[in-house]
């Protein structure tokens, strides 16, 4: 067998609108069931609460990843200006 190598990347910016859409899919969520209050049930009220801390821990796992690239950044300033 040759070696294989498997490469993925994703930008930003599709970072940054797959999160906006997942966003406004619980947004979308908690406007239909606001909107049709008689229809609400536990499973959906618990499925609202599933997405939207999918949301949460999406948006961290963002903001973790943005402060590590800051972190690296001001790292290499500092041993641009030692050198």
């Amino acid at each position: 067998m040759g070696k294989e190598s498997y490469w993925a990347s994703i930008t930003f910016h599709t970072l940054i609108s797959n999160y906006i859409k997942l966003q406004s899919g619980v947004v979308s969520a908690v406007r239909n069931i606001a909107s049709h209050p008689s229809t609400a049930t536990p499973g959906k009220f618990l499925l609202l609460q599933f997405m939207m801390s999918q949301v949460t821990q999406v948006g961290e796992s963002i903001s973790n990843l943005v402060s590590q690239v800051m972190s690296v950044i001001n790292m290499s300033i500092r041993n641009q200006k030692s050198s």
